[in-house]
């Protein structure tokens, strides 16, 4: 077992880090004297080749959406600035849609972040910054005005310092036990309307469930359940509205008893014996693909229907894992398999993580992980937040990612120690986060003019999805 330091010499550490790190230098974007169309397109490399101008298409959409899926060119960027050297498994991606509310296995509600596609070994400060520029992107979009997306960005900062220096005082067990539920963040929440918008998200979310989910994505024939096409966002990989090449056509249920059948074993051999036993309580009734989010699009993503003995459903997401962002611009050691890398950030991270968390590798060897595709889902909707609303959401974010950082690295009172109690720390992730939106809407402008003069194809949703009617 390792040495456990004194609260003393972790504290040094976390003051000498201002040394090689000056909080002030926080301010500065790094390297961004790099071409963003030819980093798109290399991180493009490996997907569905049909499915790369509907990614391109959902990054078109705004500045805001660009910044989602464009995770590489910031990670390429922080690698040119100071870091800390204070370094455990981090999000990768911590934008603010990337924060939400689930259940846990024992069905209580909480808040947390909730996609770790990027999660690896990196400077913590680097899920700090891609936050606070997302607040600052994302409020331009808004029409927020400027001193409105200072007060956002330092308001989550600074959160993030406080509940720092709250979870350097807890011990190791209290950490890794402490939870944001929705009834913490309603019990502290800023405002009236903050509160009522909470309460609101809470019944929403009681019924996102799988069952919920059937009737919407299914239709039952002779006691046998088939998920119902919509592309391009959902389509069967075998059948007639398939977007995937002949080679690649490999994830219907005929297969099931061939390469399907194996990747399904290796994923059960991941998960704790009780686990395996709940899901052989379920039989498979239907695959089909689904495309996700933004920076996703391309990626392998199926859904599994599964069935139990009362026609009750299991929605199971199988998710492509490449490799990370943050491993390709910050060198440390992980998990080879890249499943294996999301699964076990994410258990380090969250403070509870999905039942069915597990990983396997496909056919032509891609690795996949698993998980619930829903479970008392909610993102939050804040191109419809007020001000206040948003304020308060930004002082939940900065909440939720100190607690991720605090459990995942142990390394809450170096960080705390590092920060201080001033706001210098805040001050430069303010100027940083309007600096990179500057930075973001040049790239923006850039991809654009690539997809209007045809060096990138960006499609719409819409647009595909005519080529399948008649």
């Amino acid at each position: 077992m390792a040495e456990i330091q004194s609260l003393e010499s972790r504290q040094a550490i976390g003051r000498e880090a201002r040394e090689q790190a000056k909080r002030s230098l926080h301010a500065k974007t790094g390297d961004t004297e790099r071409d963003p169309v030819a980093l798109l397109k290399q991180n493009s490399a490996g997907r569905v080749e049909s499915l790369v101008p509907l990614r391109y298409g959902r990054m078109a959409v705004s500045p805001f959406t660009f910044y989602r899926g464009s995770a590489i060119l910031q990670a390429h960027d922080l690698a040119g600035t100071v870091n800390t050297g204070i370094v455990f498994p981090i999000c990768g991606d911590a934008h603010l849609m990337n924060f939400g509310g689930f259940a846990t296995p024992e069905r209580q509600l909480v808040f947390d972040l909730n996609d770790f596609d990027e999660v690896a070994t990196g400077p913590w400060e680097w899920d700090v910054k891609r936050l606070a520029a997302s607040f600052a992107i994302a409020g331009q979009h808004m029409g927020v005005g400027r001193g409105t997306i200072g007060d956002l960005v330092s308001t989550c900062v600074l959160e993030y310092r406080n509940r720092m220096q709250e979870y350097s005082r807890c011990s190791t067990l209290e950490l890794w036990h402490d939870i944001v539920t929705f009834e913490r963040m309603i019990d502290s929440a800023a405002s009236e309307e903050g509160k009522r918008l909470l309460i609101k998200t809470k019944e929403k979310a009681a019924g996102r469930t799988n069952e919920s989910m059937l009737a919407k994505m299914a239709v039952e024939a002779n006691g046998r359940w088939t998920i119902q096409d919509a592309p391009p966002a959902l389509f069967h990989p075998g059948g007639p509205n398939t977007l995937l090449g002949k080679e690649e056509a490999w994830a219907n249920t005929e297969a099931w008893q061939g390469k399907l059948a194996a990747a399904f074993d290796d994923y059960l051999g991941t998960l704790s014996s009780e686990r395996r036993a709940l899901i052989n309580e379920f039989q498979l009734q239907d695959i089909a693909f689904k495309v996700v989010g933004v920076g996703s699009v391309g990626t392998f993503c199926l859904v599994l229907l599964l069935v139990d003995g009362y026609g009750k459903p299991l929605f199971l997401q199988v998710k492509e894992a490449r490799e990370s962002v943050i491993a390709r611009y910050f060198k440390a050691a992980g998990p080879e398999h890249q499943g294996q890398r999301v699964v076990t950030g994410q258990r380090l991270l969250q403070a509870a993580s999905d039942a069915f968390l597990g990983w396997t590798t496909g056919p032509a060897k891609r690795q996949f992980y698993f998980r619930q595709l829903r479970d008392m889902k909610v993102s939050a909707e804040v191109e419809r937040m007020s001000n206040v609303v948003l304020q308060g959401y930004a002082r939940f974010c900065g909440w939720a990612l100190a607690r991720a950082h605090a459990k995942a690295g142990g390394k809450a009172v170096e960080i705390s120690a590092y920060l201080g109690n001033g706001e210098r720390f805040a001050e430069a992730l303010v100027d940083y986060a309007f600096a990179y939106a500057e930075q973001n809407e040049k790239d923006y402008e850039t991809f654009i003019r690539a997809c209007r003069t045809g060096k990138l194809e960006a499609r719409t949703d819409e647009d595909m999805a005519a080529d399948f009617r008649v």
